[in-house]
């Protein structure tokens, strides 16, 4: 498997990422082990987690993933120095009491805390990309749809985020800084600030991109494109959506099944997943893929897998069987009637889970 640059760093990943929020609530320990297991052995050796994990967000499992993925690391000789490790410090707690107290705020100091709780948990010496997870200014994230100026509270600017997270790479801590869940102003402005300062420069930006979430094409792409930032496109299967488990009878019907996050997890469906409209546009592009004589996960995953804008795709799995689902759809190339064809569906339905 070939490798990209993130960026202007000095980090190259595979173009597939493990995505690990699974890990400490869908995955326990042993099954979370022999995941990781088979992601190296099949060349997947960039891995993406964050504090905040596992996912849904609750205090009894936060910071659960990393503990896993460090026990882990603990366990397995020689395993670390394959590997890219990318975590994020989570962003203002909104309405997460368990991070830093329930403040709405991500201080220079929190950085560094959080950066030297992860390096504990994840028993390494270095991150190799530290991201904040969501951005500390007001801005639409997770499905909400406006910049609303008049919410936005003080906050610590993004200055002193950049001084902070320039504490760590000098210190040796972290390698490359990223982003996550960030708009088109909010990449300008980290990078204006980075080269203004000298500070370091932000490699990456980790955003929803799927086929029914292309917001990112928006101007996001534009902006990175310049800037020479790399997109980590999360959740490519839009939690589930588009693997067509949900096609027959909905996310919450008799037959859906149960142990899939959408389903099982009622905060889940109060999410940009949960809309109508998100799975009415995910059979569109499912029927699509069957009609072609695909699976709707080859769909899904080839669009990602090969769009100009997407340097690592982030997968997430709950079984080895899974994982091997989702590597095995690297390297299909889709037609350019079928690319005609998703983007008449994007058109009609535009991106109902943005």
């Amino acid at each position: 498997m070939k490798t990209v640059q993130l960026g202007r760093s000095d980090l190259y990943v595979p173009p597939i990422c493990l995505g690990t929020m699974t890990f400490g609530e869908q995955v326990d320990e042993p099954s979370a082990y022999a995941i990781l297991d088979r992601a190296v052995e099949r060349g997947v050796t960039f891995l993406d987690t964050a504090e905040m994990y596992a996912v849904p967000p609750r205090p009894e499992t936060f910071t659960a993933t990393e503990k896993i993925i460090g026990n882990w690391l603990a366990s397995r000789a020689g395993v670390r120095q394959k590997l890219t490790i990318a975590t994020k410090v989570a962003g203002p707690s909104r309405g997460m009491p368990w991070i830093r107290n329930g403040r709405d705020d991500v201080s220079g100091d929190d950085i560094l805390a959080a950066c030297d709780a992860s390096l504990r948990r994840l028993k390494t010496d270095v991150i190799d990309l530290y991201q904040i997870h969501w951005p500390n200014r007001s801005v639409p994230v997770f499905g909400a749809m406006y910049y609303r100026p008049e919410q936005e509270p003080p906050i610590t600017g993004m200055l002193e985020q950049l001084q902070a997270l320039a504490q760590l790479v000098k210190a040796g801590k972290v390698r490359a800084v990223g982003l996550s869940n960030e708009t088109p102003y909010g990449v300008h402005e980290f990078i204006r600030l980075a080269e203004q300062h000298g500070l370091p420069r932000v490699a990456t930006v980790q955003n929803v991109y799927s086929l029914i979430s292309r917001g990112v094409e928006n101007a996001l792409d534009e902006t990175m494109h310049r800037l020479g930032v790399s997109l980590l496109a999360y959740s490519p299967l839009a939690f589930g959506l588009l693997t067509g488990k949900y096609d027959a009878s909905g996310i919450e019907g008799p037959h859906a099944p149960q142990e899939a996050r959408i389903a099982k997890f009622a905060s889940m469906r109060k999410q940009r997943w949960g809309r109508p409209e998100s799975l009415a546009a995910a059979r569109r592009y499912n029927a699509l893929a069957r009609d072609n004589g695909m699976s709707p996960v080859q769909l899904a995953l080839a669009f990602c897998y090969t769009k100009w804008q997407v340097a690592s795709t982030i997968i997430g799995v709950t079984s080895v069987a899974q994982l091997d689902e989702n590597i095995d759809a690297y390297g299909r190339i889709l037609s350019t009637e079928i690319l005609s064809a998703i983007d008449a569906i994007r058109k009609e339905l535009r991106d109902p889970a943005c």
